[in-house]
């Protein structure tokens, strides 16, 4: 059974910092390419970021310089580190999972909460 589960979100003042962590079970890690996604009340849900089972990163404009994106597959965990946060970086954040050679294995963890106080 696939579980993605997200956990580091929280409250936290304009231009500090969160990690948030993606832990995966129930497939094979090193075959998926992984992303974090988010959601706004009232907004459709976005890319931030992704990295692919190769290693390779792509990252929304709005959050260049700021998150970065990073796997470790030893632990079957994916991060992001997200630094100089702005109150429009508040949302839910979900971690994705894509199979890179079966994209029609899709999966999403349950999101965990940011919110950047002004």
């Amino acid at each position: 059974q696939v579980h993605l589960v997200e956990s580091g979100g929280g409250l936290v003042q304009t231009g500090g910092s969160l990690r948030l962590s993606c832990a995966a079970s129930g497939f094979i890690f090193t075959f998926y390419n992984m992303g974090w996604y988010r959601q706004a009340p009232g907004k459709q849900r976005e890319l931030v970021a992704g990295i692919t089972s190769g290693g390779r990163t792509n990252y929304a404009d709005s959050v260049k310089g700021r998150f970065t994106i990073s796997r470790d597959n030893t632990k079957n965990t994916m991060y992001l580190q997200m630094n100089s946060l702005k109150p429009e970086d508040t949302a839910v954040y979900y971690c994705n999972a894509v199979g890179a050679a079966s994209p029609s294995h899709n999966y999403w963890g349950q999101g965990t909460q940011v919110t950047v106080s002004s």
